[in-house]
């Protein structure tokens, strides 16, 4: 039994310095990522800088402002048209890429978590007077049409990035779920309960103290669609258990709001495990 256990830590050790290397690599290429989407936002303000000083010089040499006729419905397609293709650039260093299709754009949606790709999504527009959404693949209880409404006529960057934040959002309350089931199942007492969304998980799991093991109940709620962290966690154990649990159960709840499941389990299993 204690070899079993050495060996146990020893692969769980192994596990999290393979995690924590992968990690860092993950956190380099983001730096270098938002630097390059840096530069790129610098590139856009001054070239913005340098035409607004240039139609003012013409108006000043002009010496009155000139009507400016209403812009055409061609000419407005073709502003939407070259605003899409300026975003390709700058979407693909964030995750969300596309191309230009015969009738406007399809975009593809990356997710991940903490640098674990997981599933990626699609979108396809049709750029016209009016912007629609033509086919996607976006599941049904992401709010997709909420945030069509709110922002894909007057600004398709900021819909794509609300879009992506409730994406990445939610597939990485899902791993963090599926995660907990897997390596864990011998704390977790049966299957975990989670809604569509993954913003509400219910489940129970076993503490011991002195050879005893008690159940607590876990209650976890997202508030926040864009955010893999609960805004709410309730963490009790069961009358009879001991006073000194009380204390572990406000550790495990201050620790659910601050880190993802499975490595709030992985960092106190172990030493609930040495309390046997």
């Amino acid at each position: 039994g204690i070899l079993a256990h050495l060996e146990m830590l020893e692969r769980r050790a192994q596990q999290v310095a393979m995690e924590e290397g992968e990690a860092q690599k993950q956190e380099e290429k983001l730096e270098r990522l938002k630097a390059r989407v840096q530069e790129l936002r610098l590139q856009r303000d001054e070239l913005r800088a340098k035409l607004d000083l240039q139609q003012k010089q013409q108006l000043g040499q002009e010496g009155a402002v000139l009507e400016v006729e209403p812009p055409s419905a061609r000419a407005v397609l073709d502003w939407k048209m070259k605003s899409v293709k300026a975003m390709l650039e700058l979407f693909y260093l964030t995750g969300i890429s596309g191309k230009l299709t015969k009738r406007g754009v399809c975009f593809c949606i990356s997710t991940a978590y903490e640098g674990t790709y997981l599933d990626s999504y699609y979108l396809d527009l049709l750029i016209k007077a009016q912007v629609e959404i033509h086919h996607h693949s976006i599941p049904v209880f992401i709010p997709l049409e909420k945030m069509a409404k709110k922002y894909l006529q007057t600004d398709i960057r900021r819909f794509l990035c609300v879009l992506s934040d409730h994406l990445n959002a939610y597939v990485g309350r899902r791993y963090q779920a599926d995660q907990l089931q897997q390596h864990f199942s011998d704390q977790i007492e049966g299957t975990i309960q989670r809604n569509s969304l993954c913003n509400l998980l219910v489940f129970n799991y076993n503490v011991s103290s002195k050879s005893q093991t008690f159940p607590f109940k876990v209650r976890l709620v997202y508030g926040d669609l864009c955010c893999s962290l609960p805004t709410e966690v309730i963490v009790a154990s069961t009358p009879d258990a001991p006073a000194s649990l009380t204390q572990t159960a406000a550790a495990h709840s201050d620790l659910f709001r601050r880190m993802a499941l499975h490595k709030a389990f992985r960092s106190f299993c172990p030493a609930e495990e040495s309390m046997d």
